[in-house]
């Protein structure tokens, strides 16, 4: 009988009772899609890089003359010449940085199309160095700085570092620390532009 009041049915045996399903949670967005730990891992490493490089030598790149490790002298000037109107990598590494020898692969395929020549920082004289890029197998040009003193001119106070300059002996693009070759090849052809 139903006498005003609701009548409620109870379930038949065997019938399991559950809680309504709960709605699936909507999806998080990251910002830029990377976690925030990265965010500032990136930052910090960029603001490292503009603070190590603030006293690297800009504008016009200063004479640079000296001993190659193979006993030829050379300066950047001959070698501007040399290269017919391209631009020049000035890399400037170190035989004791672990990130100079990762990257020697590049500069060496990098000497293959383009006017490359390095500064063998602190690694010794033109005896050791040669020596040491034997050793290595590496065939580019490297001219010994022993002490230092070129680098320290330049503004380099720590490697692996390299300078970009053009045929008229400006500097177009520097940077410190690891680079890929497509990004040292890329700035190359925009600084023959």
């Amino acid at each position: 009988r139903h006498q005003g009041r609701l009548a409620l049915r109870r379930p038949a045996l065997g019938t399991v009772l559950s809680a309504p399903a709960p709605s699936p949670a909507p999806p998080t967005r990251r910002r830029f899609g990377l976690p925030w730990e990265i965010w500032f891992f990136l930052l910090a490493f960029v603001a490292l890089q503009f603070w190590q490089g603030r006293e690297m030598q800009a504008g016009a790149m200063p004479p640079i003359a000296g001993q190659l490790a193979d006993g030829r002298p050379a300066s950047l000037e001959s070698i501007l010449r040399e290269a017919g109107g391209k631009p020049l990598l000035l890399y400037v590494w170190s035989s004791s940085c672990p990130i100079c020898r990762a990257e020697e692969g590049t500069i060496s395929a990098l000497a293959e199309d383009w006017p490359v020549l390095t500064l063998a920082m602190q690694s010794g004289n033109a005896e050791t160095v040669s020596k040491f890029m034997q050793e290595r197998k590496l065939g580019y040009p490297a001219l010994v700085d022993a002490r230092g003193e070129i680098a320290w001119s330049l503004g380099v106070r720590a490697t692996p570092a390299w300078f970009v300059v053009d045929r008229r002996g400006a500097i177009r693009f520097s940077g410190l620390g690891y680079t890929t070759g497509w990004g040292l090849r890329a700035r190359l052809w925009w600084a023959q532009a």
